[in-house]
C-alpha cells in the first residue's frame, strides 16, 4: 500500500560497508523531549538581541569547532544556552560565546547540555516488539546485515538492538554502526556500564518488548553499575559522524534514528532524509521516533509503512 494512502486510512483510525567513518564533529544529537524545567530568557532581556546573539554563537561554534546547531528549534536551544550561562556564572549569551571560543573545556560542557538524551534500554517496548515480529523475518533473507543507529547517545538502545538480534540468531551476521556527536557519550556507550538502579525498569521494558531470556543474563552487577556482556559490542562500531554535513558511508539494511529529528527545522529534516534514503538498500528499513514521520517530506511516496504506529517504514525497491 502506498504510504500516503495507508497513513490517510489509519489516520481515520490512526561487504559494501566502509567502516572508515568520517571523524568530523557536528553530528545530530538527540536533545531532551521537554525543556520546561530549563531556565527561560531573563526578564527584561531584549528578544531581538537574544536571537542575534544566539545566531552569532551558533555560527561561531560551527566555524571554530565544527558543531552545527544552526538548524535546531530556537526555543528549545536557547533554554539550554541559558542553563549553561548560569552554570558558568555568566550574564549574557555573548559572554558564553567568548568563553566557549577560548576554552575548549567550556565547549565540551555546553555540548553535553545541548546533546543530553532521554534514553533507556528497550525504550518504547512496543517498537522492539514490532521490530521483532515484522522486521526480523525480512532480515533473515540477507546473508549479512548492516545497521546504522544514528544519534545513539550513551548506547542503551544500541545494546537493546544487539540483545534482540542475538536472541533472534542474527547478531553474528550483523554489523551495527552507532554514531553520535559527542565523544564523551560514545565513550560511555563503549564501556557498556549502566546504572544498576535502572535494571528493574529495563527488565520490565525488555519483557514487554518480547524478550525471551532472563534479562540479568546480559549483565554483571558491579557496585552501583551493571556491566553488560562484551559479546554485545563485538559487532558494534562506535564513531562520531556528522548527520548535518557528512555523506553516506555505506549501504544499510536498517537505519534507526528515533526522536532526533523532532528538534530539527524542516530544511535540516529534509537533508537528513536525503542522507537516509541514499544510505538504505532497496527495501531497507527506516525506523523513526513516535513523534516523527516521513509525511510531508519529498520521500513520502518512496516508503511503505510496515508499522505506522511504531514508525517503521520500508523503502520502495
Amino acid at each position: 500500500m502506498a504510504l500516503a494512502a495507508q497513513e490517510n486510512n489509519e489516520a481515520g483510525q490512526k561487504e559494501r560497508g566502509d567502516e572508515r567513518l568520517t571523524r568530523r564533529r557536528g553530528d545530530s544529537p538527540t536533545m531532551l523531549r521537554s525543556s520546561a524545567h530549563l531556565p527561560d530568557t531573563p526578564e527584561g532581556y531584549p528578544p531581538e538581541l537574544e536571537r542575534v546573539e544566539v545566531q552569532v554563537l551558533l555560527e561561531a561554534m560551527f566555524r571554530h569547532y565544527g558543531f552545527d546547531f544552526r538548524s535546531y528549534a530556537f526555543s528549545s536551544l536557547k533554554r539550554r544556552l541559558w542553563k549553561r550561562i548560569g552554570a558558568e556564572g555568566l550574564q549574557t549569551i555573548s559572554q558564553l560565546q567568548d568563553r566557549v571560543l577560548h576554552d575548549p573545556g567550556a565547549m565540551e560542557r555546553l555540548l553535553l547540555d545541548l546533546s543530553i538524551n532521554v534514553t533507556a534500554m528497550f525504550r518504547d517496548p512496543g517498537f522492539y516488539a514490532a521490530f521483532r515480529t515484522q522486521v526480523v523475518p525480512l532480515l533473515r533473507t540477507y546473508p549479512f546485515l548492516r545497521i546504522w543507529h544514528a544519534g545513539c547517545s550513551t548506547g542503551e538502545e544500541v545494546f537493546s538492538m544487539a540483545i534482540l538480534l542475538q536472541e533472534e540468531g542474527l547478531y553474528d551476521r550483523a554489523r551495527i554502526y552507532a554514531t553520535d556527536i559527542n565523544e564523551v557519550v560514545l565513550q560511555r556507550a563503549r564501556a557498556g556500564i549502566f546504572p544498576l538502579e535502572k535494571m528493574k525498569e529495563y527488565t520490565e521494558n525488555y519483557l514487554k518488548a518480547g524478550g525471551t531470556r532472563s534479562f540479568s543474563e546480559y549483565y554483571t552487577a558491579m557496585y552501583d553499575g551493571a556491566l553488560f556482556n562484551s559479546s554485545l559490542t563485538k559487532n558494534v562500531v562506535f564513531s562520531q559522524h556528522n548527520l548535518v554535513t557528512d555523506g553516506s558511508f555505506a549501504e544499510f539494511h536498517v537505519i534507526l534514528c528515533r526522536n532526533v529529528m523532532i528538534y530539527f527545522d524542516r530544511e535540516l529534516q529534509n537533508r537528513v532524509h536525503d542522507l537516509f534514503y541514499a544510505s538504505l538498500v532497496p527495501l531497507g528499513i527506516l525506523c523513526l521516533g513516535n513523534k516523527e514521520t516521513i509525511r510531508f517530506t519529498r520521500y513520502e511516496e518512496s516508503y511503505e509503512a510496515l508499522n505506522l504506529k511504531e514508525k517503521i517504514y520500508r523503502r520502495a525497491g
